[in-house]
């Protein structure tokens, strides 16, 4: 007995050092080998052994920032994993991201797979053609403008909120908004204006995808019903009782650890993600990504139980059919919606507070924001801007894009499979298989293209240098077959959300030099952002 104890124990022994050693020679081995002929770019030397470097500054919150650092390091050329290589040139995005290229997404998008692939996250190009077909048209300039009573009213009900509490900060009342309080100094309100953006994101994309809004402006709190159930909340549309049991959940949260649990498990090879979903951090980012899908499958659910003529997104993509005429399956279609929320919310939200922030930092462009609004909108007490006002507003264009050059909606380089046949990147050649990116973040703190003061939020810039090279660089929203479908929805949102805020009041930071605090999933998200807000005499 004694012997077979000590046996086991000498086997355990033997595993607990030979499996680290074995680990250790195999990565080792590979970058001798040099598979994919990338061994002479630079890099950290982890990322040239093994993807745990990738997967560690992933889940850390700032890979952007930190592989914007090893570019300044090592160059345009940076090794970031043993077979990704990140290429921070201008001229690359044309190359990598091009129509007919046949370059694909990584294995890295199988991490945002929730209830089945969308056309966020779908990697085969047939079936991206004929999912991007359906949902494509909704998302046409035409069809936008039909939502833009939603994004007014939502608008409205975030000034009216603002204003009342305006009204008490005059007074230098205080109080609880839920989120951290609001007070009243200085004959200004300040708030961390981050939640509000969230609220109201949430409340546009919860009526436009899903037939109602989360009610989040009203209730001034983060909070969205799902059900507790999710396949009986599949399998209830259609029956006699389709009722089902619900529970409140704080969505924006949950989307923020969903976002972060999906960048970090898609850094990681695939073999390693069912072993590493089961590590603490890991398991809670798991259930925010199921916790998330039963808003989309609630919402379905109610409206194929329910039909209405009502004309949204949600409508739009039930009436979506591919070249074949066919119409989307049920968890086809509950798939798409729950892309559009994520894609339609912390986008939004994100982009809006940056704006603000950088706004608030810079009266001279803020006074220079004040005035085109005067002249353009007309001194008519008007709340909420129109589609038809602010499409022609130049300044607050440039306004908007400065915010969104330095802080991006997706500020990493969004990876690609170099086909069969290989492809040449601004003068260097990959074999097929390899994995490239172009980080946004890096090329929009390009000096050649955007200035020495690239660090500067200065919409000017966008009048002073060459457009041409300015736009070619400009990456907010992806380029390619493989860009957002939601662009013009997005930017029409972004333009009616500023010309509302900004033509009713002044803004500032609460602090001199006032930083805006960051953690990164696959979107850069602002950790917050205090505000003071004023009315505007001429408002």
């Amino acid at each position: 007995m004694l012997e077979l104890t000590s046996l086991v124990v000498d086997n355990w022994q033997v595993l607990a050092v030979g499996l680290p050693v074995a680990a250790v020679l195999y990565h080792v081995l590979a970058w001798a080998l040099d598979p994919h002929g990338i061994r002479s770019t630079p890099g950290p030397l982890l990322a040239g052994l093994s993807d745990l470097w990738l997967g560690y500054i992933s889940k850390e919150g700032h890979r952007s920032e930190v592989v914007h650092e090893m570019h300044k390091q090592y160059g345009p050329f940076v090794r970031i994993a043993p077979n990704h290589v990140s290429i921070a040139e201008p001229d690359a995005l044309g190359v990598v991201y091009a129509h007919g290229n046949g370059a694909l997404k990584s294995d890295f998008y199988d991490a945002f797979v929730s209830i089945q692939r969308g056309v966020f996250n779908t990697r085969d190009r047939q079936e991206h053609a004929r999912k991007r077909k359906i949902v494509s048209h909704i998302f046409s300039q035409k069809s936008v403008v039909e939502f833009e009573p939603q994004i007014r009213l939502y608008v409205g009900q975030l000034i009216e909120k603002w204003d009342l509490l305006c009204e008490k900060a005059v007074k230098g009342q205080s109080g609880d908004d839920g989120e951290g309080g609001w007070k009243g100094a200085g004959g200004r309100l300040w708030l961390d204006c981050l939640p509000w953006v969230n609220y109201l994101a949430f409340d546009i994309v919860g009526d436009l995808a899903f037939g109602g809004p989360f009610g989040m402006i009203k209730a001034a709190k983060d909070s969205a019903v799902v059900p507790k159930d999710q396949q009986a909340a599949m399998n209830s549309y259609g029956s006699k009782d389709n009722t089902v049991e619900v529970q409140e959940i704080p969505a924006v949260k949950i989307l923020n650890g969903r976002g972060e649990f999906s960048m970090s498990m898609g850094a990681l090879p695939p073999s390693w993600r069912p072993i590493v979903r089961h590590l603490p951090w890991y398991r809670n980012g798991s259930k925010d990504v199921k916790t998330l899908a039963g808003i989309a499958i609630m919402a379905v659910a109610k409206r194929l139980a329910s039909p209405t003529d009502r004309v949204d997104l949600l409508s739009k993509l039930q009436n979506g059919r591919d070249n074949d005429g066919n119409l989307m399956g049920r968890e086809e279609l509950t798939a798409e919606a729950l892309t559009l929320l994520i894609a339609g919310s912390d986008t939004t939200s994100n982009s809006t507070c940056a704006i603000l922030y950088y706004l608030a930092g810079n009266h001279a462009a803020q006074d220079k924001l004040h005035q085109e609004l005067d002249d353009q909108l007309g001194s008519e007490d008007l709340t909420v801007a129109t589609e038809q006002q602010v499409k022609t507003l130049t300044y607050m264009n440039a306004c908007i894009d400065e915010a969104l050059r330095l802080h991006s909606t997706s500020s990493l380089g969004l990876p690609r499979v170099v086909p069969e046949g290989g492809m040449t990147v601004c003068g260097k050649y990959f074999p097929e298989g390899t994995v490239i990116s172009v980080p946004s973040y890096t090329i929009h703190r390009d000096t050649k293209v955007w200035g020495d003061d690239v660090e500067e939020y200065r919409p000017e810039r966008w009048f002073e240098r060459d457009s041409a090279e300015m736009q070619k660089t400009f990456n907010p929203f992806s380029i390619g077959p493989r860009a957002c479908v939601g662009r013009n929805l997005a930017y029409l949102e972004l333009q009616v959300i500023v010309a509302s805020i900004m033509r009713r009041y002044d803004i500032v930071w609460q602090t001199k030099n006032q930083k805006l605090e960051t953690r990164e999933g696959f979107l850069r998200k602002p950790l917050g952002c205090v505000i003071g807000i004023k009315r505007r005499d001429t408002i």
